[in-house]
């Protein structure tokens, strides 16, 4: 059974048609890739199947349960986590409480505890932190933990978010062209990142990216976007290798 199941998706901004007849199966430990061109409609899938739009037409099943129409707080806390094109960071957090605070929605210890600051919280609390020192280890920034997010370099603040999708314990992570902006020597450190936190968290990942280096090193399965619809699925190689995608897209400047 896939861990993500998209069953003919569609979707209109008014009258103007952005996805038509998506599908898309993530099985347990699979990494996915989604590339086209700007505009081909691949932030608004993610959008779609992470509840920030509602589909027009079709079914998104997490596990067992349809979860279209589901705000994205509760598809997040159902095992799908996700970072953003455009960094969403809070400007004035450090590192540390980045991570910790989305770990909060696992918290246990209730208002009581909260208020009265009872042995469980303490406990919780000391499980949190341990917990985000461990995932900004695996980002390789536990050094720069009590950093102000906003003090940091671009690369770094790539990282915090990822982090910080991480502390949700998700089973499939969703990364929105997880090196863009970067220079090819944060690019091969972001590739590496990638390939850790597959191996040692055990997760499916759903990626998209414009830079092929990263797709075709990193994915197993690869669809091609154009004008809301998939033209073409396959292996790595056999995308590199498609007329229809050579024309659409990569016969175009890519960057590498």
């Amino acid at each position: 059974m896939p861990l993500l199941e998209v069953k003919q998706m569609t979707h209109f901004f008014g009258g103007l048609r952005a996805v038509h007849d998506y599908n898309l199966q993530v099985e347990p430990m699979q990494i996915r890739g989604l590339i086209g061109p700007n505009g081909a409609g691949k932030t608004t899938i993610f959008n779609l199947i992470t509840g920030v739009y509602n589909p027009t037409e079709g079914d998104i099943v997490l596990g067992n349960e349809t979860i279209n129409g589901l705000q994205p707080f509760r598809i997040a806390s159902r095992g799908l986590g996700r970072t953003f094109q455009n960094l969403r960071l809070w400007r004035h957090m450090t590192v540390l409480e980045h991570v910790k605070l989305a770990r909060y929605s696992k918290i246990n210890y209730g208002l009581i505890g909260a208020f009265f600051d009872t042995p469980k919280r303490r406990k919780e609390e000391h499980e949190i932190e341990q917990l985000a020192y461990d995932l900004l280890d695996l980002v390789g920034i536990r050094h720069l933990a009590d950093h102000v997010v906003t003090n940091l370099p671009y690369g770094a603040q790539r990282r915090v978010e990822m982090a910080r999708a991480l502390a949700t314990e998700p089973k499939i992570l969703f990364l929105d062209e997880p090196t863009a902006g970067m220079n090819p020597e944060e690019l091969v450190q972001m590739m590496d990142i990638i390939r850790r936190v597959h191996k040692e968290i055990g997760l499916a990942i759903f990626l998209i990216e414009h830079r092929m280096r990263v797709v075709m090193e990193l994915c197993q399965i690869i669809q091609t976007l154009v004008f809301g619809e998939v033209i073409a699925e396959g292996t790595p190689d056999e995308i590199q290798s498609n007329p229809k995608v050579i024309d659409a897209y990569l016969g175009k400047e890519v960057e590498i």
